[in-house]
C-alpha cells in the first residue's frame, strides 16, 4: 500500500525541511507502507522553490515531487495539483509550517483503513491567533448552511482520503476549487481523529483578511446555490413587510387624517430595499462572473516546472 503526502507551500523555507523530516521518520514506524511526498510550490518565490528542489534532490528510498506555480493561485489549486499527481492508496494532506504534525499521521491513515472515505483532524487546543480561529468558525458555520456539512464534524486543512475520493476530486476541472465542497459532494463517509495542534514557532499565516473573504466567498458560491435562494427569501420577506406596512400606513391616514406621513419611514423603507436589491444583483454578478470565467477555460493553476519534466536544480 502507497501513501501520498501533499504539502501546499508558501513561503515555508525554514519550516519545509523539519516537515519533510517528520514524516520521513514517522514512515520509518510504519514499514508496511511505500510512501511519496508531493510539494507545491504556490508562487511563493525563489527560496521556497529551491528548498524543494534540494528535498526532492536528497529523497532516499522514497519519492518526492516538486511543483513549481508559475504565480500564486491559493492554497486549493496547489491541493488540487498535488492531488492530481499523487498516485497512492490513501492520501494525507497537510500544512507546510509544521502546526500539523505529520508524526500523527497514522491516526488518520488508520482511520481510512478502518473503513472512512475520509478522515479529518480536529484540535482540542487550537495554536492558531483568535484572528484565525474566527475565521475557522466561520468556515465551519458556512460549510453547514452552504454545503450541508453535519454539524458534528470539524473540518481541517489536515486529512486523509481514499484513492476513489481522490479520482472524483480530480474531476473538477473549473476555477475556484474548494476541497472540502468536493469531497461532500463524493462521500458522507467522513470520520474526525484527534490530534495535537502545534504552535507556530516561524513565521505567521498567509491567510489575511482579503484572503479568507476570498475562500468563504468560495465556498457560498462554488458548489450551492442557497444564497440565492436566502435572498430571495429575504427579498420576499421584506417585500410582505413593506406591504403590510404600507396597508398600515393608509388605514391610519384614514382614521386620523392630520398623522403626517413620516420622511424616516419613507427613507427606512427605500434603503432597506435598496440595499437587499444591490445585495442580491451582487450576489448573481458573482455567480455570472465565476460561470463567464469558467466557459472561458480559466485554468486553476498554471505549473512553471516540476522536478518530474526538468533537470533537478
Amino acid at each position: 500500500m502507497k501513501i501520498s503526502y501533499v504539502i501546499p507551500c508558501y513561503h515555508c523555507a525554514k519550516t519545509l525541511p523539519g516537515v519533510v523530516r517528520e514524516i520521513d521518520e514517522t514512515m520509518k514506524a510504519m514499514p508496511q507502507y511505500r510512501y511519496e511526498v508531493i510539494m507545491v510550490n504556490d508562487g511563493s518565490g525563489q527560496e521556497t522553490e529551491d528548498v524543494i528542489w534540494d528535498l526532492c534532490r536528497r529523497a532516499e528510498g522514497h519519492e518526492r515531487h516538486g511543483i513549481g506555480f508559475a504565480r500564486n493561485f491559493g492554497q486549493h489549486a496547489a491541493l488540487m495539483a498535488g492531488i492530481r499527481r499523487a498516485d497512492g492508496d490513501i492520501l494525507v494532506c497537510l500544512d507546510d509550517d509544521g502546526q500539523t504534525p505529520a508524526s500523527e499521521a497514522g491516526r488518520l491513515i488508520r482511520a481510512i483503513e478502518d473503513g472512512a472515505d475520509a478522515a479529518y483532524a480536529s484540535y482540542e487546543h487550537k495554536q492558531h491567533s483568535v484572528f484565525r480561529n474566527f475565521g475557522s468558525a466561520v468556515n465551519e458555520w458556512m460549510c453547514e448552511v452552504m454545503l450541508g456539512k453535519p454539524k458534528d464534524l470539524y473540518v481541517s486543512s489536515y486529512f486523509a482520503m481514499r484513492r476513489f475520493i481522490r479520482d472524483e476530486v480530480i474531476r473538477y476541472e473549473n476555477s475556484y476549487p474548494y476541497l472540502l465542497g468536493l469531497v461532500l459532494r463524493s462521500t458522507t463517509n467522513i470520520v474526525n481523529v484527534p490530534v495535537n495542534h502545534r504552535a507556530r514557532k516561524v513565521g505567521k499565516s498567509g491567510y489575511t483578511l482579503p484572503k479568507l473573504l476570498a475562500l468563504w466567498m468560495n465556498g457560498f458560491t462554488a458548489f450551492s446555490i442557497k444564497p440565492l435562494r436566502i435572498g430571495t427569501a429575504f427579498g420576499g420577506i421584506t417585500a410582505v413587510c413593506g406591504l403590510i406596512y404600507g396597508i398600515y400606513t393608509v388605514i391610519k391616514k384614514m382614521i386620523n387624517p392630520a398623522v403626517p406621513v413620516g420622511f424616516s419611514s419613507l427613507m427606512t423603507a427605500v434603503v432597506v430595499l435598496g440595499g437587499m436589491l444591490m445585495l442580491m444583483v451582487g450576489l448573481a454578478g458573482e455567480y455570472i462572473g465565476r460561470t463567464y470565467i469558467s466557459v472561458n477555460a480559466a485554468p486553476q493553476y498554471v505549473i512553471r516546472e516540476t522536478t518530474d519534466e526538468a533537470a533537478v536544480k
